[in-house]
């Protein structure tokens, strides 16, 4: 009877807010948490991206670098648990944004956090394809000997259609997976933190922890202005790409039973316990680092840590470890997607919203499904290329860079509304009272900050004018990013403002007794 108490209580509050209970409300509290924590995994980013913090600091982004940018994302996940806790509801963020604000921030932030979205869950799966990729050359030498970005890119595909599928089809089990996702990343963390621990004969000292590395190519050193200020900062994209995503909470806010206060929860609690478990496995790393040529041979990659310190039976329990955790996060990054891109149909925001915002007989947005996976597809294709003498496609950095900026940036809106508001700002039943003030110029500086350094070139050869040049070396995260934002801006004051109020209500009296919010 409890359960029930609090569905009614939720569809309640959604009401409230302007719509009806379409989306089938089965989650508990500990599956949202499980939503946001399976997409930040540390099982995915401090492992597909710990060679951006390795050549770009060294030891000390990740020691050092990766506890602070943590706290500061914690304040941002802070500011935005006051606002999911005041507004659960699908769009989340953008419907924060629209009500905070005008529909014109509705509109930039909705379009913001879906390209970031989108491009979330291209880098996790295709993250994922290149783990599976090494994962089935070590127990096959002939797969190992083909062609490593051909055959990454299929495995890619193969994994969004099965991620497109199980969100399809397994509605119920959606939630159950979240959950067996979380003991998965616990329990696996652990087991790699133990071999790693075990397995090495032997182990860096404690001082290697703080040394510094610059193979970046900008810059010849660690100690100049070039290093502190270019070069460090770049390596802090582990970080921040690793502990993204959390927003995932609000988008399944109308899946959730007590979303109000569950959902406030999950959010903070998702990145407060991924970035301790994240920092103890990658201490991990690095104390396994024996071999630092080796490691700066293969560019940075985490997998030749593993293969220079330990047997080959270990190296593919690890990877296997590894690969399964980045599949239960694509699973997850495409949930939150196309909920998002249900909600910000449902308003009549993107093209043919009609048609991504239905719903089938087990009240699964199905179309919005499909439609966000083809386009992360789309937007990987330049990862079939990388520059010449590498086996890395700048692809991967430049939708890594997307997805953080458009996800930080969309953030940044609302954040930024709800300081403007202040005093007049209606706060639910989880609130961060007069700190709010605080945390909120934090977060929005920090904000700021970030979407700068994720836009300039991540490698000498991807700056224009540069005598080694190459397009295949460009950061195309600005083209993409700035194409959106000039597009979207564009569309707004030729068209949409004529026609796009923000948030439609789809249910036309409220329950008995219960007031709409204000603000």
């Amino acid at each position: 009877m409890a359960q029930q108490s609090h569905l009614d209580d939720d569809a309640e509050r959604l009401a409230q807010l302007g719509y009806k209970q379409e989306l089938a409300r089965t989650w508990s509290g500990f599956s949202n948490f499980a939503i946001s924590f399976s997409i930040i995994s540390i099982l995915a980013g401090c492992f597909t991206t710990f060679a951006q913090a390795w050549n770009n600091g060294g030891p000390l982004a990740i020691s050092v670098g990766w506890p602070v940018i943590s706290a500061f994302i914690l304040i941002i996940g802070f500011c935005m648990s006051e606002l999911v806790s005041a507004y659960p509801t699908a769009g989340g963020i953008y419907w924060w944004a629209a009500k905070l604000g005008r529909p014109v921030h509705g509109w930039f932030t909705g379009w913001l956090n879906l390209i970031g979205l989108i491009a979330v869950t291209a880098s996790v799966d295709y993250g994922c394809a290149t783990f599976l990729n090494i994962t089935i050359g070590l127990f096959d030498e002939g797969w190992a000997s083909g062609d490593a970005l051909k055959q990454t890119f299929l495995l890619f595909a193969v994994i969004l259609v099965l991620h497109a599928l199980i969100n399809i089809y397994s509605h119920r089990l959606i939630s159950i997976l979240q959950n067996i996702s979380v003991w998965w990343h616990v329990a696996g963390a652990a087991v790699v933190i133990l071999i790693l621990v075990f397995g090495p004969s032997e182990h860096q000292s404690v001082g290697f922890l703080f040394e510094r590395f610059n193979n970046s190519g900008f810059g010849d050193g660690t100690s100049g202005p070039a290093f502190w200020l270019y070069v460090l900062p770049l390596g802090f994209l582990l970080t921040q790409y690793t502990i993204t995503g959390f927003d995932a909470c609000a988008h399944v806010s109308e899946e959730t039973h007590g979303a109000a206060m569950s959902a406030a929860k999950g959010l903070w609690k998702s990145i407060f316990y991924s970035a301790i478990g994240g920092w103890v496995l990658l201490l991990s790393f690095l104390f396994a680092a024996t071999d630092v040529d080796a490691v700066n041979k293969a560019g940075g990659f985490v997998g030749a840590i593993f293969e220079s310190s330990l047997p080959a039976n270990l190296v593919k329990v690890v990877f296997l470890i590894s690969t399964i955790g980045q599949f239960f996060c694509g699973m997850s990054c495409v949930t939150s997607m196309s909920r998002m891109t249900y909600a910000f149909s449902r308003d009549g925001a993107i093209p043919g919203w009609r048609l991504w915002s239905r719903v089938d007989k087990n009240r699964t947005p199905v179309n919005a499904i499909i439609a966000g996976c083809v386009v992360a597809l789309l937007i990987t294709i330049p990862a079939l290329y990388a520059p010449e003498g590498s086996t890395t496609p700048v692809a991967f950095l430049a939708v890594v860079s997307i997805a953080v900026i458009g996800l930080y940036l969309a953030f940044l809106i609302p954040i930024w509304l709800r300081l403007r508001m202040g005093a007049a700002f209606q706060p639910g039943p989880w609130t961060l009272g007069s700190k709010y003030k605080a945390f909120g110029w934090i977060a929005v500086i920090e904000i700021i900050v970030i979407s700068i350094y994720f836009v300039l070139p991540i490698s000498p050869a991807g700056v224009p004018g540069a005598d080694d040049f190459a397009w295949t070396a460009v950061n195309y995260a600005p083209i993409a990013v700035g194409a959106v934002i000039l597009a979207i801006a564009v569309w707004w004051f030729v068209s949409a403002r004529h026609w796009f109020s923000g948030p439609r209500r789809n249910i036309e009296e409220l329950p008995a007794g219960k007031a709409e919010p204000v603000g």
